[in-house]
């Protein structure tokens, strides 16, 4: 281990992923020691698991010291847990995530760490739409569909230039995530829009680059009606947040957040100052 090498932190939310966290966990944990000279900590964050991830995550834990994790009874959504997870951002040089369910390989990540690691940009993502991405394993039709048309009010809202805003691994350094850390409100699925628009409004650099993705069968994510209307109510949400007229509509933050749970959704995290939000 290089004692000059950048440290990593890579943060893995999970949600009830009993099936298919174990092999991703090993596969990271194995790959890194052989590939990376710097120091590497995996931090499973578990939110609202209900099924046996614990112990399967306790398993690796056992195996491999590089693996820990955060534990959150209540259901807080992947936002959420890559919120509390950014909370350790301290601890390492360069900060990544990755979805549980291993779609990005650990060779893929690692191009993202290694151009982080060179200053090609504050914050690199890997992306599914960009010419040279590899899908080994396509999503089913309607997912692609939901993608597209979410790019399209994302692009709308943000003007970002960003084509892939979701795509489960990015990478970036523990200054960009300190400088914005309080600005990350959105606990669900719209998360990644609202982490590349604060970094973006803060000045600091995104690169996109295309990746290497499998479809992995078993996702957690549902995209139906309640789905969409939930996503499309958190950018609205974040475009007033970043406009001069959202600390009027304080009086309306219970009937917002009452809407969240309707739609069976994790509320938006308030403000440390909460006069700010």
């Amino acid at each position: 281990m290089s004692a000059t090498a950048p440290s990593l932190l890579l943060l893995i939310p999970a949600y009830n992923e009993e099936g298919r966290i174990g092999p991703v966990l090993a596969e990271y944990a194995e790959f890194f020691y052989r590939h990376y000279a710097g120091r590497v900590r995996i931090v499973v964050v578990l939110n609202g698991c209900w099924d046996n991830t614990l112990g399967v995550v306790r398993a690796a834990e056992q195996k491999y010291l590089s693996i820990s994790h955060l534990e959150f009874p209540g259901k807080i959504g992947k936002g959420g847990a890559l919120i509390e997870g950014l909370k350790l951002a301290p601890l390492a040089d360069l900060i990544a995530y990755v979805d549980a369910d291993g779609a990005t390989a650990p060779e893929a990540l690692l191009d993202l760490v290694r151009r982080c690691e060179t200053g090609e940009a504050d914050c690199v993502i890997a992306s599914r739409w960009l010419p040279g991405a590899k899908i080994n394993h396509a999503q089913p039709g309607k997912r692609q569909f939901a993608s597209r048309l979410f790019h399209l009010f994302v692009e709308g809202f943000f003007w970002m230039g960003i084509r892939d805003t979701q795509c489960g691994a990015k990478v970036m350094t523990r200054r960009a995530i300190e400088t914005v850390h309080s600005k990350l409100r959105l606990a669900d699925l719209a998360f990644d829009v609202n982490l590349l628009y604060s970094l973006q409004r803060a000045g600091f650099t995104v690169k996109e680059v295309p990746t290497e993705w499998t479809d992995k069968t078993g996702s957690k994510v549902v995209f139906n009606f309640r789905t969409s209307l939930n996503m499309l109510l958190s950018l609205v949400r974040l475009r007033l947040l970043y406009s001069p007229f959202y600390a009027l509509l304080r009086p309306l933050r219970p009937l917002e957040e009452w809407v969240y749970l309707k739609l069976n959704a994790p509320p938006p995290r308030r403000a440390p100052d909460s006069a700010t939000d």
